[in-house]
C-alpha cells in the first residue's frame, strides 16, 4: 500500500538557509544528479574533439519541471575548469557559453518561485587526460584502480587509469585550482544561481585531499587529519571571499567509499573539518551530508566490513557528532531516503532537510506526490546517464500523477497505466489488482486509482 499523506509532517514546514536570506517553504530538496544531457559546444572533428558541454532549453525544462514554490534544487555537478571534467555531457562554468546556457535554467526555476544552487564539481584523479586533454590532478600521484568505464572522445573503449596517472598538485597549482572554483562561483551568481555548493564527497578532488589512502603528501596539505583538511578549508575561505559565505555550502561523505576513497581516521578528519568550517564560515548556507551506510557501488555487507576495519560499529554509526559540531548551521542529509522512511526525521532534530535523487528523476512532481501520499513512478536506471541522441527520453518525458490520472480515465485496462509508470514488462504481467507488490524499492505502487 502507498504511504498515507503526510502533509502535516515537519518536512513540509518552512526553513531558512543562507543566513536567513532564503526561506524555504518545505524541506524536500532535489539532490545533485549527474544526467549528461548537455550539448557539445562544437562538433567533433578528427583530432579535434569537443571538450566543452553547455546546458540548453531541454536542461532548463528538466529543472523547471522539478521546481516547486519555495523549494530548493541542487544542480548536477558543474566543472569549474576543463581540467576538472570527468565525462562527456557534463556542463561547466568556465566558458562564456556557460553563462548564456545557465541563465535560462535559473530563470525557469525562479519563474516558479524556486531556488537553485550550483554544485561545483572537480573530478580530480577520477578523470584522465583522454577526457579533458589535460593531465588529471590529485594531491599525490596515486592513480585510480581499473578503468574509467566510460569511453573518451576518439577512443573505442574505456581507458585504464594507470596508463594516465594524475600529476601531483604543486602549491601554485592548488592556488590556481581554488581560483578556478572562485571564478566559477562568480559566474554562477552572475548566471542567477542562488548559491554554490562544493562537491566535497564521493572521492572527488576535495575528498581526495581528505583521504589518507590518496593524499600521501608530507607538506602542509597532508600527513595528518588537520593538514589533509587544509585544501578544503582554503577552498571554502576563497569562495566565501568571492561570493559571500552565506552563499556557500558543501557536500560531504564522511564515511563514503565511492571512487576508492578508503582513507582512515574518519571521525578525526571530518570532526576537525566541520569544527573549522563552523569557525571560519559561521554564516555558511548549509552542510549536506551523505548517510554513513549508504553507498553507490559497494553492498551493505562490503560497506559494513570497511567500517568495522576502522574500529567502528556499523550498526550504530551515525552523523550526530557532526550535527553537534555544526550547531545552528543547517544540515541536510542524503542517501537512501524515500517515501517510506523520511517521515519524522526532521522532527528528530538530526537534520533540517532531506535530499531525494533517483525518484526525482522519474517523478517531476515528486514533492506533491510525497505530500499527498501518491504512488511513485519507478525510475529507469539505464536512462540516468547520457549522452543520448534522444536526450529527452527518461529526462523530461515523465508524466505527473495528474497527467497519469487523465490517461488512465481514457484507457481500458491496466497495461496502459503500467506503460506510463514504466514498470518492466515482466512486472506488468503479475498484476490483476489495483496495486502491485513492491519490488525494488518500498513505496512504489503501480496502478493506484488517481
Amino acid at each position: 500500500m502507498t504511504t498515507p499523506a503526510k502533509a502535516s509532517d515537519k518536512l513540509f514546514s518552512p526553513f531558512p538557509i543562507a543566513n536567513g536570506k532564503i526561506m524555504l517553504k518545505h524541506r524536500v530538496v532535489l539532490a545533485p544528479l549527474t544526467r549528461n544531457r548537455c550539448l557539445p559546444l562544437q562538433k567533433d572533428q578528427p583530432g579535434n574533439y569537443n571538450r566543452v558541454w553547455v546546458p540548453d532549453e531541454l536542461v532548463a525544462e528538466y529543472y523547471r519541471q522539478r521546481t516547486t514554490y519555495g523549494g530548493l534544487l541542487i544542480s548536477e555537478g558543474i566543472t569549474p575548469s576543463l581540467e576538472g571534467n570527468g565525462m562527456s555531457g557534463v556542463p561547466g562554468l568556465f566558458h562564456p557559453a556557460h553563462l548564456a546556457g545557465w541563465k535560462p535554467v535559473t530563470d525557469a526555476v525562479h519563474a516558479k518561485g524556486g531556488y537553485i544552487y550550483a554544485q561545483l564539481w572537480h573530478a580530480g584523479r577520477t578523470t584522465s587526460e583522454p577526457f579533458s586533454e589535460k593531465p588529471s590532478v590529485a594531491p599525490s600521484v596515486v592513480p585510480m584502480e581499473g578503468d574509467s568505464g566510460r569511453v573518451p572522445p576518439g577512443y573505442s573503449g574505456p581507458v585504464v587509469y594507470a596508463d594516465h596517472p594524475p600529476i601531483e598538485l604543486t602549491k601554485e597549482h592548488i592556488k590556481s585550482t581554488i581560483d578556478d572554483y572562485c571564478n566559477a562561483a562568480k559566474m554562477a551568481m552572475e548566471a542567477g544561481f542562488d548559491g554554490v555548493e562544493v562537491h566535497g564527497g564521493n572521492g572527488y578532488l576535495p575528498e581526495q585531499f581528505l583521504s589518507s589512502n590518496i593524499n600521501k603528501r608530507t607538506d602542509e596539505y597532508g600527513g595528518s587529519p588537520e593538514k589533509r583538511c587544509r585544501f578544503v578549508l582554503d577552498l571554502m575561505k576563497g569562495l566565501a571571499q568571492a561570493v559571500g559565505e552565506e552563499n556557500c555550502a558543501i557536500r560531504l561523505s564522511p564515511f563514503g567509499l565511492f571512487n576508492q576513497a578508503r582513507g582512515e581516521q574518519r571521525i578525526e578528519t571530518w570532526s576537525y573539518l566541520c569544527k573549522q568550517l563552523k569557525e571560519i564560515l559561521p554564516r555558511m548556507s548549509y552542510v549536506s551530508l551523505i548517510e554513513p551506510r549508504y553507498e553507490q557501488i559497494q553492498s551493505v555487507a562490503e560497506k559494513d566490513q570497511m567500517i568495522s576495519s576502522w574500529g567502528l560499529d556499523p550498526t550504530t554509526i551515525n552523523l550526530k557528532f557532526l550535527r553537534e559540531i555544526l550547531g545552528d548551521t543547517p544540515v541536510f542529509s542524503a542517501g537512501g531516503w524515500n517515501d517510506t522512511n523520511c517521515w519524522g526525521v526532521v522532527e528528530s532534530g538530526e537534520y533540517d532537510a532531506l535530499l531525494f535523487g533517483r525518484y526525482f528523476t522519474s517523478n517531476p512532481d515528486f514533492v506533491e506526490r510525497l505530500k499527498l501520499g501518491k504512488s511513485l513512478t519507478m525510475y529507469e536506471r539505464d536512462r540516468f546517464y547520457g549522452p543520448f541522441e534522444d536526450r529527452e527520453r527518461g529526462y523530461t518525458d515523465y508524466s505527473t500523477w495528474r497527467q497519469q490520472g487523465e490517461k488512465a480515465k481514457s484507457t481500458d485496462g491496466c497495461l496502459k497505466i503500467f506503460s506510463d509508470l514504466r514498470w518492466p514488462s515482466t512486472e506488468r504481467s503479475k498484476v490483476c489488482q489495483n496495486e502491485l507488490e513492491r519490488t525494488e524499492a518500498p513505496g512504489i505502487c503501480t496502478a493506484a486509482p488517481y
